[in-house]
């Protein structure tokens, strides 16, 4: 079950205006019909989605608002079909074997689960297949007029797909260099070819193409992995419970990490003073870290402690983490790499972005350019980089020769220079003039001059305070550079 909107369902958006949800990478995550209508699609980088549509309304998804809003509809789901998979806030997965011979088949389930998805309204979507990854995929597959789709042949259904809705981009695109562009193109290769040339990423690709899904990894697993918490006296307080929600993440996958696994699957269950005991199972695509597994475990617990449904009477006395679905595949870091560091810098960049602005956060790479402040090309921080205006494999003649200044002003800087037979002696600095010590130049730069601009010569000054760039235009010196 996907509600591919969900991110939207707040009072500050409104219906009648088109609206679209990004991610801290600044990437679109849900939009509603009339962005769509815009040309707006997910995955679109925030700056390419507001020049397509300038009047579409942007917000920064919120998961853990988002579950404790998506905490209600999860409620209503169980009392149909218990044991509720979440993946994430507005997309669950429901296994539904028990169910369709309680409600007499596939087709009156999805009817009675239609039926209770209609009155809490807005726009959903229910896709049923034997695997996960098909299921999802059929949900993708769905409209807004036929929300729900029933597969009978997992492999059948997903052969014609496009490669690029495998979890991997960069796998997806070699993929597609090889010219393999469907997933039925990538079912018919052989197995063993695939492993040989792709590993096991490759292999669960494969799998996944022919409709086989959730493969089991046999290794020695402790026979009861749960990690488990108990409070005297009980737990009120949301942020006592987010610092014991990251103890026990880091207890749980620290524990399976020394068996080389990571769960897929983690039921989070929570006893209350009364008695009461709530569950919730959440999966994740890739095997959780012991931060993606805290935060999941804070939405949760924000959901029960400060949602609507009130399931933690008396306070937060127990809770407890067993995983499932465990799995040994995972990220390949490099020999040098750090995992955690790099996940701890992307955080930190995703907060600063989030406090000083998307605009305040930048890359830069090189570029061509005969000017230094044509050299480098700023790029948002999380957005992909665009096709340098200047090529930086040009001659571009008449550019001023490495290294580049390390700092370029926004505007030219009035510089006084005294001259002497046509070199340059000495450069004052605020009160004092200090001596050159060396010099280079000039590099004749013709202006635009049909756009009014006129020539200039360009030098390089040394001197005991520092090194400069200067520019002579119309009789005037002015500094345009600083040299490290």
């Amino acid at each position: 079950m996907w509600f591919p909107t969900w991110a939207l369902r707040r009072p500050d958006v409104s219906h009648d205006h088109p609206a679209q949800a990004v991610d801290g990478s600044n990437r679109v995550v849900a939009r509603n019909q009339l962005a769509a209508a815009c040309g707006v699609t997910i995955g679109m980088q925030r700056r390419s989605a507001e020049a397509i549509c300038p009047t579409v309304l942007t917000i920064v998804s919120d998961e853990s608002a988002d579950m404790n809003r998506f905490e209600h509809v999860v409620v209503q789901i169980e009392t149909m079909v218990p044991k509720v998979e979440i993946s994430a806030p507005g997309l669950l997965f429901l296994p539904i074997d028990g169910a369709v011979g309680y409600y007499g088949g596939e087709l009156p389930l999805v009817e009675r689960i239609s039926k209770e998805l209609a009155s809490i309204g807005g726009d959903y979507r229910i896709g049923l297949a034997a695997g996960p990854f098909a299921a999802y995929q059929a949900a993708r597959a769905t409209t807004l007029l036929e929300p729900a789709l029933l597969v009978g042949d997992d492999e059948l259904f997903l052969a014609s797909l496009d490669v690029g809705t495998l979890t991997s981009a960069d796998l997806a695109a070699t993929f597609r260099w090889l010219g393999i562009t469907t997933l039925g193109s990538l079912a018919d290769l052989p197995k063993q070819a695939i492993i040989s040339r792709f590993g096991r990423e490759g292999f669960v690709a494969h799998q996944l193409a022919r409709g086989i899904d959730r493969l089991v990894d046999p290794r020695t697993i402790p026979q009861d992995p749960a990690v488990e918490s108990s409070f005297d006296p009980p737990i009120n307080d949301f942020e006592q419970a987010s610092f014991v929600a990251r103890n026990l993440s880091q207890r749980l996958i620290s524990g399976l990490g020394e068996s080389g696994v990571a769960p897929h699957r983690v039921i989070v269950s929570a006893t209350a003073a009364d008695g009461t005991v709530r569950s919730r199972t959440w999966r994740n695509a890739d095997p959780f870290s012991d931060k993606t597994l805290a935060d999941r475990i804070r939405w949760q617990l924000r959901a029960w402690i400060d949602g609507v449904s009130a399931g933690v009477r008396g306070g937060l006395v127990s809770l407890r983490l067993e995983p499932a679905d465990l799995s040994g595949s995972g990220r390949q870091m490099a020999l040098e790499e750090d995992a955690g560091s790099f996940e701890e810098m992307q955080r930190a960049f995703m907060e600063v972005q989030a406090l000083a602005g998307a605009d305040n956060l930048l890359m830069s790479s090189p570029q061509g350019g005969r000017d230094p402040w044509q050299r480098v090309m700023w790029t948002r921080w999380g957005d992909e980089k665009g096709s340098p205006a200047y090529d930086p494999h040009a001659p571009w003649p008449g550019q001023i020769p490495s290294p580049s200044p390390a700092l370029v002003p926004p505007a030219p800087v009035p510089l006084e220079v005294s001259w002497v037979a046509g070199m340059p002696e000495h450069v004052r600095l605020r009160s004092r003039w200090v001596p050159v010590l060396s010099w280079a130049g000039p590099w004749r730069s013709v202006g635009k001059w049909w756009a009014g601009e006129s020539s200039a010569d360009r030098y390089q000054i040394v001197t005991s305070a520092g090194a400069y760039l200067c520019e002579i235009r119309e009789g005037k010196t002015y500094l345009i550079g600083v040299y490290d």
